[in-house]
């Protein structure tokens, strides 16, 4: 007995929706960085971008203890995360991801550097906060937010997020905070400049890495929906 049911049309494979941890993750701390970057930078301006009571209390403990091993130690990040250091460190990272053909991650890691130092450099120079008498570098007043921190904090959560090693986020973490100590050891910045170029570079890291992330995801999604289409 031959049945009269019509075979039922292929059914394309489901496209995975649930919600990635990680990027949930990403996006609530990249807008509490924000957030939290935006009181900072309202505290500062309420006296006239002069320096707070736990700056003063940072950079006189700084000068306490200053010493010629230490002031060594305290030029390494300072050299290495400058300019010069920054522009051939980013250079090389970029291209190893093209190299090993990660077109996204290589877009991710350009694209977050460009926006920080988009940020960081007006508004440093807009706010025009005078930095500490006894600084050994800079001496423009373009100390609010420190931009070698928040380069530094974008290249090691950027570089974290897309490598996924922990090694990578230890390294990481010594490096900003060595790169912080050494901005203040210098009287290069005051304690807040570093605590708002850490939280600029945590803000503009995780919410790059977000909006990619979307950004690809969205392309797979039509790529693998127009595969399973039938065709005509």
């Amino acid at each position: 007995m031959t049945s009269d049911a019509t075979p039922a049309a292929p059914v394309p494979p489901a496209v995975a929706v649930e919600p990635d941890a990680r990027r949930m993750i990403a996006l609530v701390v990249g807008i509490a960085a924000t957030v939290a970057f935006a009181i900072l930078r309202f505290v500062v301006a309420l006296d006239d971008q002069k320096p707070l009571a736990m700056d003063t209390w940072w950079n006189d403990l700084m000068l306490a203890g200053r010493g010629d091993p230490w002031l060594l130690l305290a030029w390494i990040p300072g050299w290495g995360g400058g300019i010069l250091g920054m522009i051939i460190t980013g250079i090389v990272i970029f291209g190893l991801f093209l190299l090993f053909r990660r077109w996204w991650d290589a877009a991710n890691f350009a694209i977050a550097l460009v926006i920080v130092v988009a940020i960081g450099a007006p508004m440093a120079a807009l706010v025009a906060r005078v930095r500490p008498e006894s600084s050994l570098a800079e001496t423009v007043a373009t100390s609010f937010p420190s931009g070698h921190t928040a380069v530094a904090v974008t290249v090691v959560i950027t570089l974290g997020l897309l490598l996924r090693r922990w090694y990578v986020w230890a390294i990481g973490v010594v490096w900003v905070l060595w790169m912080m100590w050494s901005r203040t050891y210098l009287s290069a910045h005051w304690l807040s400049d570093v605590l708002a170029g850490m939280l600029e570079g945590i803000a503009v890291a995780t919410l790059v890495w977000y909006a990619v992330e979307a950004v690809k995801d969205r392309r797979a999604r039509k790529h693998q929906l127009a595969e399973a289409a039938p065709a005509g």
